[in-house]
């Protein structure tokens, strides 16, 4: 496969998930957001179709693809107005970290039930104080006998009141060096030990954004994910694919938010023309779906280098995809919304609400300025000012 052009596969499934998302929609969605409950319909059929699960192992009953196909099936749902949220958590990085790393009795416990639907897993890195940097994680597992405690606070963690356990990222002591290393451990959601908090959010979201305390939560040896040393190598495994489905969430949102608006500047007339043949609507309109187009290169060049198997070029490209796709996203909602005048604030049309929604993907799961750090440390060899 090129990163370029995409296979009659990708295409077909592209068309198969646009026309599961079409039959949701943005109501669907909005309802359950007022309803407070979550788009389980949705899910539940997504997951039935092979569409959760397309990137998890066949053995495993996953589709046997890859983060292409995942981040594919994200971005049409998202232009149905419908993203699920929890695809970038449970499927990408989770399901990703465990295939990749896991031992063959954690694969089999998790892998078929994230792939079905029926098991969800959260994943919980950030912190109060360490934000996203695995660097200054204070979150510390330290042995007992065959067991670990894990002690430690996190924070703006999706959807654990509906997942059945959460990957904690925490930092255990290099028995050579003496120095911290991550590593990351299934908690149930019923671990003794383990309690959650949900954060009141101006943002409307069916997933529930909470805060973690972990209090010496005893876990054995098999909740361990992956080798003890392995440190950053399992942490950005899942971290890389969190990246190009956050950008698969921006363009989704992104595209939605113009189609409504184009659609709109077709028909919404004034003076004998519609609106649309006026360049000062029309220019920024094409500018918003150039920038999203552009977006999505570079999230399927990010999606093709990490599916081969090339992880070091992945986190560049992932890092730039989230990066590029972000602000396409902000700026075709901020568009459409201008391009429906007041309409744009209303309810009926659903885009008010995105003006919130579309400034997550320039702040999670990094934000841009740590991106810019990245590349002009990594990509263009500047040096640290920190």
């Amino acid at each position: 496969m090129s990163p370029v052009t995409e296979t009659e596969e990708h295409t077909a499934l592209r068309a198969a998930v646009a026309a599961l998302g079409r039959r949701y929609g943005r109501a669907y969605l909005t309802d359950a957001i007022r309803e407070g409950r979550h788009p389980t319909e949705l899910w539940s059929e997504a997951a039935k179709l092979g569409y959760l699960g397309v990137n998890l192992p066949e053995a495993y009953g996953g589709g046997g693809g890859g983060i292409a196909e995942l981040s594919l099936v994200l971005e049409e749902l998202g232009a149905a107005g419908c993203p699920l949220l929890m695809m970038v958590v449970s499927p990408a990085i989770c399901g990703t970290v465990i295939a990749r790393f896991g031992t063959e009795e954690q694969k089999r416990a998790w892998l078929p039930g994230l792939a079905d639907g029926s098991r969800t897993m959260a994943f919980g890195i950030t912190e109060p104080d360490a934000g996203s940097n695995s660097h200054r994680i204070t979150t510390t597992a330290r042995r007992d006998g065959a067991d670990w405690l894990l002690t430690g606070r996190k924070v703006f963690i999706s959807g654990v009141d509906i997942a059945d356990a959460t990957l904690v990222v925490g930092r255990t002591e290099d028995a050579r060096t003496g120095s911290l290393k991550p590593c990351l451990f299934i908690v149930p959601r019923d671990a003794e030990g383990f309690g959650r908090r949900q954060i009141d959010m101006e943002l409307q979201s069916a997933e529930k954004q909470f805060e973690l305390t972990l209090d010496d939560v005893r876990l054995p040896a098999g909740a361990l994910v992956g080798d003890e040393d392995a440190g950053l190598l399992q942490l950005f495994a899942g971290l890389n694919p969190e990246r190009v489905m956050t950008a698969a969430f921006a363009i989704g949102m992104g595209r939605f938010a113009l189609s409504r608006a184009v659609e709109y500047a077709r028909e919404r007339t004034v003076w004998k023309a519609p609106i649309g043949a006026h360049q000062a609507v029309a220019h920024p309109l094409a500018q918003a779906h150039i920038e999203l187009e552009l977006a999505r290169l570079m999230m399927q060049k990010a999606a093709f280098l990490y599916d081969s198997g090339d992880d070091v070029a992945a986190g560049e490209a992932a890092n730039m995809a989230k990066y590029a796709a972000g602000e396409a996203c902000v700026k075709a909602v901020d568009q459409a919304v201008h391009t429906l005048g007041g309409n744009g604030l209303t309810r009926e049309f659903g885009l008010a609400s995105l003006i919130t929604a579309s400034r997550v993907a320039r702040i999670a799961p990094v934000s841009r300025e740590m991106i810019l750090n990245y590349v002009s440390h990594q990509s263009l060899g500047l040096p640290k000012s920190y």
